[in-house]
């Protein structure tokens, strides 16, 4: 884990080394999650400054959905969907929609809520069930590097009922466009 932590610190910074050597004048320019009015778009509508993301997610061992990768999609300014691949205990694959709201007058901090649902498989066995969060997401302004900090319990329907509240999560995510 390590290790890919300072191999996206290592990226992050060689991308900021380009972004500064940029003399076409596209270097700085945020698009959505810069400052308002740079998209056409009302302030405080502005995504995190990225458009999709790909990573790891690190998180507690309980749920279904536990170690992952993580993929995000803005479909607008502030709505995204989340698809999360397992593969810890279980093998597990979910999907999330995400509300995306600013925190304060940063536009690379935001705090997101939504909902979705999960299946999971492991020695014969199904799970399946709805699954919520609410987390905060850090887009870093000079760098292709996303991290966010989520809770995200689930319910598991099938094969019982069974309330897991203790997936608290940490993701850190690729980001590509604007």
């Amino acid at each position: 884990m390590l290790f890919l932590f300072l191999v996206i610190l290592i990226i992050g910074g060689l991308y900021n080394t380009v972004s500064a050597q940029d003399t076409t004048g596209t270097a700085g320019k945020t698009g959505p999650g810069g400052a308002a009015g740079v998209t056409g778009e009302p302030a405080g509508t502005e995504v995190p400054g990225y458009k999709m993301a790909v990573g790891i997610r690190f998180s507690t061992a309980p749920p279904t959905i536990n170690n992952s990768i993580s993929f995000k999609y803005f479909i607008d300014q502030t709505n995204a969907v989340e698809a999360l691949a397992s593969f810890g205990s279980r093998f597990g694959l979910g999907g999330l929609y995400e509300r995306h709201q600013l925190i304060g007058a940063t536009p690379a901090f935001t705090w997101y809520y939504g909902g979705g649902a999960y299946v999971g498989f492991e020695s014969g066995r199904t799970w399946f069930g709805p699954t919520g969060v609410v987390g905060l997401d850090y887009k870093f302004p000079n760098a292709p590097v996303n991290l966010s900090l989520d809770w995200k319990p689930e319910l598991d329907i099938v094969p019982s009922i069974n309330f897991v509240p203790d997936a608290f999560g940490l993701s850190a995510r690729f980001t590509f466009g604007h």
